[in-house]
């Protein structure tokens, strides 16, 4: 789920894994939650960092044991609790309504199921509960687009299952989000993996 979010990502940026261009990104995005936080994908716990004490808890979700592992680490110097639960986000283990906020990060291109996902996080979310995003995904102009569906069959075979063609702001909606809050444009580095969203949504 976080291997594009965590390496390929930050390849593709000709960066470290913690490069410069995605911080501003990250950094958006988390500083808006607030409240028991489900981090969808946590990788190797490279948001941590970004959370305000407007969080009162996070529980980070990952099938990779090896991440789990290193963002424990990362967990370590946090100053708000932090747990971890290996799983997937097609079946959350969490009660209905028990989540104030659930944060992805470049995560739901990589998840094989992303409609059961999103049913999953609304699922858990309390009403009025926000989902805050940023996703890389389809792109708006047509050339760019045909070689989004071009490299995907391929791509997503060496990159953890990543879709480059995933219409991020459709697919979300449809998952029973209202979107509050939305922006999008492309980040550095080659067009056909790099058109971002970036926004807050909440359940219907």
């Amino acid at each position: 789920m976080s291997f594009y979010n965590d390496i390929i990502l930050p390849r593709l940026c000709h960066l470290s894994m913690r490069n410069q261009h995605l911080l501003p990104y990250r950094k958006r995005v988390v500083a808006m939650a607030q409240g028991h936080v489900l981090e969808i994908g946590i990788g190797s716990g490279l948001n941590l960092p970004f959370y305000s004490l407007d969080v009162h808890e996070i529980q980070g979700l990952e099938p990779s044991p090896r991440l789990i592992a290193m963002a424990r680490t990362s967990a370590a110097g946090s100053a708000l609790p932090v747990s971890f639960i290996e799983g997937s986000a097609e079946a959350i283990p969490l009660d209905d309504h028990s989540i104030d906020t659930v944060v992805t990060t470049w995560t739901l291109c990589t998840i094989p199921q992303a409609p059961q996902a999103l049913a999953e996080m609304r699922r858990v979310l309390k009403p009025g509960g926000q989902l805050l995003f940023v996703e890389h995904g389809l792109g708006p102009e047509d050339k760019v687009r045909q070689w989004q569906d071009r490299l995907t069959p391929v791509w997503s075979k060496i990159s953890g299952g990543c879709h480059l063609n995933r219409p991020m702001e459709m697919l979300i909606e449809h998952g029973g989000f209202d979107i509050k809050q939305l922006e999008t444009g492309y980040m550095k580095g080659p067009k056909p993996m790099a058109f971002i969203y970036q926004g807050r949504a909440v359940g219907k």
